[in-house]
């Protein structure tokens, strides 16, 4: 029986590579990734692990500090990612 396994770049699913941050202190995938069959999946991989959570308090900070986040839903998603982040070092 033959075992379908897809071969990746090396740089599949390395956040830093995939989605960096840029000048201006944002995220954006890089235009050397916009070509890549495989960016969709290698993002979500990335955004799947821990470095993942920290992007998603970056994103959280973001909102709360323009005004379309208030107080108690940042801490309410802050507090659910830190209980995640628990999560994963247990895990690990």
């Amino acid at each position: 029986m033959t075992v379908n396994r897809q071969k990746f770049p090396p740089c599949f699913g390395n956040l830093e590579t995939v989605f960096p941050l840029g000048e201006a202190g944002l995220r954006q995938t890089p235009e050397s990734c916009m070509v890549c069959v495989y960016k969709t999946e290698c993002l979500r991989k990335a955004m799947a692990e821990k470095g993942g959570i920290a992007v998603r308090e970056e994103m959280v900070d973001r909102a709360y500090e323009s005004g379309t986040v208030g107080f108690f839903e940042r801490w309410s998603r802050k507090k659910a990612l830190a209980a995640r982040k628990q999560q994963s070092k247990k895990e690990n």
